[in-house]
């Protein structure tokens, strides 16, 4: 993995408390297990023990897969007042259906940190159908998905 990966302060806050949670505490508890596993005596047929090596090897990779992140990590520079002309990953962009007339609030963000079912604003990831047709794009300015639910149109009503 090389690509870039875009994170906000918060992700990235978020991406380094998960590295310190996965190292110091699941380490522990599954060394704990390890241990408890041994003491069950003959390891060639000791399912404990099995258990306890597969969830180290998943363990980890996600490790290993975390740290690779943090290498590749472009912090999102956000602009707390400034409105900007031309959606860019970090906009909070403001949509509408031109089927059904329907408006949406959506903040363009990197992979890692999309959350569709954000209560707040909900997150869509830079490289989502939608995120994608929005980069680059002007307030009203009318972008078309294709998505596996089919074409749609949208107006962008407000870049923030």
């Amino acid at each position: 993995m090389s690509e870039i990966i875009y994170l906000s302060q918060d992700g990235l806050a978020k991406l380094k408390a998960e590295l310190v949670n996965l190292k110091e505490v699941k380490r522990v508890e599954i060394a704990a297990k390890l241990k408890e596993a041994i003491e069950f005596g003959d390891l060639s047929e000791n399912a404990e023990y099995e258990d306890a090596r597969n969830e180290q090897a998943a363990l980890e990779l996600k490790i290993s897969e975390v740290e690779e992140q943090l290498k590749h990590v472009e912090i999102i520079k956000e602009s707390k007042n400034k409105k900007s002309d031309v959606v860019n990953i970090g906009s909070t962009v403001k949509i509408e259906s031109m089927e059904d007339k329907e408006v949406n609030t959506y903040k363009i963000v990197g992979t890692t940190e999309a959350d569709i079912l954000d209560e707040k604003t909900p997150k869509i990831s830079n490289e989502s159908p939608v995120g994608k047709a929005l980069l680059g794009k002007k307030k009203s300015d009318v972008i078309k998905v294709s998505a596996l639910s089919g074409k749609t149109e949208y107006k962008i009503l407000e870049i923030k």
